[in-house]
């Protein structure tokens, strides 16, 4: 008899689409540690492998789309999906295969984080052609999509250089048809974010984190927003929720690496070590020094 797992009393399963990055910071990896910080469970198809580092983007290797298509139906064969969240596509054949996954499953909540160039390193994370089919396409499938300033001019057409540029950036896309647009502007000397929904166009002022660690940065936002929808949050409680997360996780994050560090996605499980000569005695079992030596 197959065994089956019928069990209800589960976290809300959240998929997230992008790449993976090997440092850990963004991408795939930087996802599933939000998630499991807002009690939710990590699900993932891998978009594309790339090389990259705390220092940057070296080379980007997409999926082939058929087996981002094996990826998503098997998941959503298996699980019940409470969010999406779509970060880097690697190409336009990727975006398609998404798109058409978005149309035949309609799930509740969609955060689009439309990842175009890196903010460290000269790889391309998504071709032309896949901008235009983003642009045109896979944006209106989203609940929200959540552009950084570079990328929110560069699919807008519109310059953003500051706050009056994010807000008609933002007017812009949603004119285009996305149904919501929060433009991050995480760089600006005074850090803001704008939220455009319903035909009205809301700054979210925040401030920066006194550390460097901010690898991954935008990959955390959009994945904690979808998290919070996914609790049942409206956008606007789960966009300020997002940024306060996102402000802790680069405040307690810890330096690795070269170039920009990671945040810590998991602060909130920090457990002090305990002190010298305390040993905390294994519950599952004996004692390691108890245990019998093979010789």
């Amino acid at each position: 008899m197959t065994s089956t797992n019928h069990n209800h009393n589960h976290p809300p399963i959240l998929l997230t689409i992008a790449g993976f990055d090997p440092s850990c910071g963004a991408g795939v990896a930087a996802d599933l540690k939000t998630f499991a910080a807002h009690n939710c469970y990590g699900v993932a198809a891998i978009t594309a492998l790339t090389a990259q580092s705390t220092q940057g983007v070296k080379s980007v290797h997409p999926t082939q789309a058929a087996v981002l298509r094996e990826q998503l139906e098997a998941l959503a064969g298996d699980v019940s999906i409470s969010a999406v969240k779509i970060g880097m596509l690697g190409n336009k054949a990727n975006a398609m295969v998404v798109a058409e996954f978005l149309d035949k499953n309609r799930f509740a909540h969609v955060v689009l984080d439309p990842v175009i160039t890196p903010s460290a390193g000269n790889a391309e994370l998504l071709e032309a052609s896949g901008v235009k089919f983003l642009r045109d396409e896979l944006m209106k499938r989203a609940t929200v999509i959540t552009p950084n300033m570079d990328e929110a001019a560069q699919l807008s057409g519109v310059e953003v250089k500051d706050l009056a540029g994010m807000k008609v950036a933002a007017q812009k896309l949603a004119e285009m048809g996305a149904k919501a647009v929060i433009v991050t502007g995480g760089h600006l000397e005074k850090p803001a974010d704008v939220l455009y929904e319903n035909g009205e166009s809301n700054p979210f002022g925040g401030d920066h984190a006194k550390s460097e660690n901010t690898h991954g940065s935008g990959c955390t936002l959009s994945s904690a927003v979808a998290a919070q929808l996914a609790l049942g949050q409206q956008l606007r409680e789960a966009l300020i929720l997002a940024k306060a997360y996102v402000y802790k996780a680069i405040e307690k994050s810890y330096g690795i690496g070269k170039g920009a560090g990671p945040l810590n996605q998991l602060f909130r499980f920090h457990q002090e070590p305990p002190a010298r000569g305390v040993h905390e005695v294994p519950q599952h079992g004996m004692h390691p020094a108890a245990e019998p030596t093979t010789h």
